[in-house]
């Protein structure tokens, strides 16, 4: 009996992960009302979105450290991934421009988020050569990118529609870009020869969000996807 609750802990983590992201897309929907203190609708999205993350990294260690791995789990990860950091960043996007942008139609770009998203979920299953790095941008990564971007609209102002049409299109392809490989932030030890792009990511993530707040978040993901173009031979 103890067995069988331990080994669904993990589970239950991305249980409480799916449940964050249905919370994020119905407070997305709620852009401008104010919830708990002081805090918009689309405050908390960004925020839900982000304790869905915390919870994705939670069960994969949970799992790991428990040993309790199963079918179950992985196919549970992938759908608890495809609300919280496909449909409800998607979300979040289409009720951003909805209120920002000049043109009303590039809202429903937004939806190229979780399509994307459930393209590379789906091949991510059934492709073994992802279990030390990812082929594409991975979904979370995904998420937190365009959690800073709201943000960034927000603090910044509309980019134009140009930039955001391209960041519509081109951000999402990044997830199904197969001839893109990006390095796990999974630590396996802590050799600073062996994990140095994951300490600079780390680095990097600190000093955007210190000196630039949430909209840091997107620039983060950038210097992601910067650091991993850079062959691993050549950072060691």
């Amino acid at each position: 009996m103890l067995r069988k609750i331990i080994s669904n802990i993990p589970n239950t983590i991305t249980c409480l992960s799916l449940v964050c992201g249905c919370l994020a897309i119905i407070a997305s929907f709620n852009y401008d009302t104010l919830y708990f203190g002081s805090l918009k609708g689309y405050e908390w999205a960004c925020i839900l979105i982000g304790i869905a993350a915390v919870c994705d990294f939670l069960d994969g260690a949970a799992a790991r450290a428990l040993h309790a791995y199963s079918s179950l789990g992985k196919e549970l990860d992938s759908l608890s991934d495809l609300v919280s950091f496909g449909v409800a960043p998607g979300m979040l996007v289409y009720n951003t421009l909805q209120l920002s942008a000049t043109t009303g139609w590039i809202s429903f770009l937004a939806i190229l988020i979780p399509v994307m998203g459930e393209l590379r979920l789906a091949r991510f299953n059934i492709d073994d050569r992802q279990t030390t790095s990812f082929l594409g941008l991975p979904i979370p990564a995904n998420a937190i990118f365009w959690v800073g971007a709201c943000a960034a609209i927000h603090r910044w102002g509309y980019p134009g529609d140009v930039i955001t049409v391209a960041l519509l299109i081109i951000v999402p392809l990044l997830m199904v870009m197969t001839g893109l490989k990006m390095f796990s932030l999974k630590f396996k030890n802590f050799n600073l020869r062996e994990n140095l792009r994951r300490y600079l990511i780390i680095i990097i993530a600190i000093v955007l969000v210190a000196t630039s707040g949430v909209p840091g978040l997107a620039l983060t993901i950038i210097a992601y996807i910067l650091l991993s173009l850079i062959p691993a031979s050549r950072v060691k």
